[in-house]
């Protein structure tokens, strides 16, 4: 029996999971030398998978070009790194608290340059890290450590169960992407989210609709800086020292360079820019110093030969009314 194109297109994407899943078994099985490199790099790849899947709530779904996303994660990891090196929290209770903050920050600095669009929103954006960057080195709050950052932070616990290995942080990240993926799915086809892809499209036809314009794009923004605050926990106690180095306009370039390659709003498109952005350069790592020259010249070739991302969303389809969906009758034909 042959199976039809989209059913056989689903079980190699479920054979393929499920696979990538194994890949810390197999590496250990077949005693493979570079195994702890491997599962760093794709836990590398599952972080920055998570953050721009956040990233693409407000750049994707809403259409806002915001190049300063490293704000949000440097917020929720000097939160949690804080909260857990001072007062004794375990990591994953902080999760809450960092998202909320990041949230917050979020709230306070888009509020007054959220009807901005375009280009002046991704200047004012990019200022926004440089800020946020030059308060974490000098210390501002006390609270950040300077330029040598925060040290020892804690290893996050699972009913008991100390999160240590390259094998755990592989499972806990590509897990809190995938229940990510599933959030924001969700949110995708919901209500507010059709809202937000009106919004994207033309934000005057929106709001002559009845759509308020303003508080769903600062919702947005909100939702996406809470999620990157989640992800700099992650980071925290994954790499147990955070510095501003950690936190660079860079680290904002990159996860905007990945929703725009991977298919800016399909979040698998994300996900798919994850592991080229960060996982493809690594083959060239003995070309160091021509890697970056291929990458450039790749981005290029994308953005005049396939602007949309390698895995653009797919176009809405709008089934029209009972009354509109007939044929109209030819001419001469009883109506």
């Amino acid at each position: 029996m042959i199976f039809p194109r989209p059913r056989l297109f689903g079980a190699f994407q479920v054979a393929g999971v499920v696979l990538f899943l194994a890949l810390p078994f197999i590496f250990s099985g077949l005693n493979f030398r570079r195994s702890p490199y491997v599962l760093h790099l794709l836990t590398t790849v599952g972080l920055y998978a998570l953050l721009s899947l956040s990233l693409n709530v407000i750049l994707g779904f809403a259409g806002m070009f915001h190049m300063g996303h490293a704000a949000f994660f440097a917020v929720g990891a000097y939160i949690t790194a804080n909260l857990n090196l001072t007062y004794g929290w375990s990591i994953l209770s902080t999760l809450p608290v960092a998202a909320g903050g990041a949230g917050l920050f979020a709230l306070v600095v888009a509020t007054p340059v959220i009807h901005l669009r375009g280009d002046y929103l991704l200047i004012v954006t990019i200022g926004l890290v440089e800020i946020v960057k030059i308060a974490l080195v000098n210390d501002v709050f006390g609270l950040t450590g300077g330029p040598n950052g925060l040290i020892r932070v804690g290893r996050p616990e699972i009913f008991g169960y100390r999160i240590t290995t390259p094998r755990d942080f592989f499972y806990l990240i590509w897990v809190a992407v995938a229940i990510s993926a599933l959030l924001f799915n969700w949110l995708e086809n919901s209500r507010f989210g059709r809202a937000l892809k009106y919004i994207k499209e033309d934000a005057v036809a929106a709001e002559g609709m009845g759509i308020n314009v303003t508080a769903h794009k600062l919702m947005a923004f909100v939702i996406g800086a809470a999620w990157a605050g989640m992800g700099g926990t992650f980071f925290a106690s994954w790499m147990r020292t955070i510095s501003p180095e950690s936190f660079t306009f860079g680290e904002s370039v990159v996860m905007f360079t990945i929703v725009i390659l991977g298919g800016s709003g399909h979040q698998k498109g994300v996900i798919l820019g994850a592991f080229l952005v960060m996982g493809l350069p690594e083959l060239f790592r003995d070309f160091q110093d021509k890697r970056l020259l291929a990458y450039g010249a790749a981005l290029v070739a994308m953005m005049i030969f396939r602007p949309q991302g390698l895995w653009p969303p797919k176009p809405t389809q709008y089934k029209l009314p009972a009354p509109f969906d007939q044929k109209y009758p030819k001419k001469g034909e009883p109506c």
